[in-house]
């Protein structure tokens, strides 16, 4: 069995109006929400064992907290397909994980995240219906699972979703 987080980076800053998308870095809001989410890794013992992300600043940053705060302790992997590529990206990158990774992250950005998660669990590859759909605000992490020993196995519809937390709920909850 393998399991699956995929986290849409935390907040995002607008305030310099002059930078590239790619170049944003976190906000305020999400420089505080990255470590709980890494908090709540460790707690619930969800450690990934490999975490690979968008090279994108915001999403970069977020990765680094994550990792930071959850206990991570290995390199990241940056992955360039992840900043505005598409589902398939991400599940590719499952692909060719060795199998001896048991649990991976992937950290990357909307509607990527959202489409990975609905192609992962439903199994539909293109138009998204809104009852195949799940809203991943920034900072939200989801957590599959997969009934396979091997990545190269991954298929669309082989997942069954776990769980799903979003900052409001972790800030919440304290």
């Amino acid at each position: 069995m393998k399991t699956v987080l995929l986290l849409r980076h935390a907040k995002s800053s607008w305030d310099d109006s002059g930078l590239a998308d790619f170049e944003r870095p976190l906000a305020k809001r999400g420089k505080k929400d990255a470590p709980r989410i890494g908090e709540v890794l460790a707690d619930f013992e969800m450690v990934p064992d490999i975490i690979l992300s968008s090279p994108a600043v915001r999403a970069k940053e977020t990765a680094e907290l994550v990792a930071e705060t959850s206990g991570y302790r290995h390199s990241i992997e940056w992955h360039h397909g992840f900043y505005g590529g598409g589902s398939e990206d991400l599940i590719s990158a499952l692909q060719r994980l060795p199998n001896k990774i048991e649990r991976a992250m992937l950290v990357g950005h909307n509607p990527t995240m959202e489409e990975t998660v609905a192609t992962l669990v439903t199994g539909h590859l293109t138009e998204l219906h809104d009852n195949y759909s799940i809203k991943i605000p920034t900072g939200g992490l989801v957590c599959l699972e997969l009934q396979i020993m091997d990545w190269t196995a991954v298929e669309p519809g082989d997942a069954v979703l776990q769980w799903f937390i979003v900052p409001r709920l972790i800030n919440a909850i304290g």
